[in-house]
């Protein structure tokens, strides 16, 4: 493994931040209304001057009122998701496991459901409200990958097969629940609900989610940055990282309970976009190694990168109307998915 510096860590960290900056200028530019680069250059630095009234009422509404946040949410749900990924990939010692396929995401998606069924019920101020659907996301996905744990363990050792077919099977059941739920509690919204369900970055957030989901993926994704050389112990296996000083069941805590928070703060604002933590480690992984202290921050760029370009195709290859991202998404990470089952089972 090639020793890692914080200049090399700096340097990979700032080249994806220049790609992140360029693909976030084209996604602000490119939808229905048409809008050039030097406009919205100029825009930008009015807006950073204090001099957004000099904008009209419209170009306002388009980019700084719609895009620029979708733009915003994109980047702190792909980073989630990719983080999350990675750490569920590094502690079961699977490299086709993400918050999708073992689960996690539907059963989030289940804890946010019944979160906003209770906020309907409930007398609760704007800031509570909030913040109880994220809370909810995170106990169902805690919830699930706890489940899952469980089933793929067979006499103290995970049994990768086991896993994800426990994994598949859990969240082909959730989401039939999770149906269930919208039929039967919320049918007035059935419509929205499902394609919300399938992954989408359209519905418009509170100011205080945009802030709640940034705040909890920084400090979250710094939980787990922290574990980082104890993940790369744990590729060998749970016995021969413990015989190296590694505090297993700690590990296992802090990155299970982190990586479902990320997943819940994903979902609770995006739905279940499938694929992102699965595709992204394995290409970071590919072009920068199995190192987690360099792995973790480089998969958070390109997650950010990767659902930000996916959003940008979901609004404007059928313009005017929209396809979900999680179906852009999918298109991709299904035949990924399968390549790396074959490999894997070869």
């Amino acid at each position: 493994m090639r020793p890692l510096t914080l200049q090399r860590l700096g340097l990979h960290c700032a080249i994806l931040t220049l790609v992140l900056f360029v693909v976030v200028v084209i996604a602000a530019k490119m939808g229905a209304v048409p809008v050039s680069l030097y406009g919205l250059g100029r825009d930008l630095i009015r807006v950073a001057a204090g001099r957004s009234s000099e904008l009209s009422t419209e170009y306002r509404l388009v980019v700084f009122n719609i895009r620029l946040p979708r733009i915003l949410l994109g980047i702190f749900v792909g980073a989630s998701l990719s983080v999350a990924g990675t750490s569920f990939q590094a502690l079961l010692r699977n490299p086709l496991a993400d918050p999708y396929v073992l689960g996690v995401s539907s059963g989030a998606s289940i804890g946010a459901i019944l979160a906003k069924i209770a906020e309907s019920h409930l007398s609760m101020s704007a800031p509570l409200a909030g913040a109880l659907t994220p809370l909810g996301a995170f106990i169902g996905a805690a919830a699930t990958i706890s489940a899952v744990y469980f089933l793929g363990r067979r006499q103290g050792q995970i049994d990768s097969s086991t896993l994800l077919l426990g994994g598949i099977i859990s969240a082909s059941f959730l989401s039939a629940v999770t149906m269930f739920l919208l039929s039967t509690v919320t049918g007035r919204d059935l419509h929205g609900a499902a394609f919300w369900m399938m992954g989408d970055l359209s519905t418009p957030q509170e100011k205080n989610v945009y802030w709640l989901v940034g705040v909890g993926f920084f400090l979250t994704a710094a939980i787990i940055y922290t574990t980082a050389a104890d993940l790369n112990l744990l590729l060998a296996g749970e016995k021969e990282a413990s015989h190296l000083g590694v505090d297993v069941p700690r590990v296992r805590i802090v990155v299970y309970l982190a990586a479902s928070l990320l997943t819940g703060l994903a979902v609770s604002v995006s739905g279940a976009i499938g694929y992102v933590g699965l595709l992204v480690p394995h290409v970071m992984r590919w072009l920068y190694g199995s190192d987690h202290r360099l792995l973790l921050p480089t998969a958070a760029f390109g997650g950010a990168i990767t659902l930000v370009i996916a959003d940008t195709l979901a609004r404007t290859v059928v313009a005017p109307t929209e396809l979900q991202v999680g179906a852009v998404t999918a298109i991709v990470g299904a035949p990924l998915f399968i390549y790396l089952l074959r490999r894997r089972l070869a």
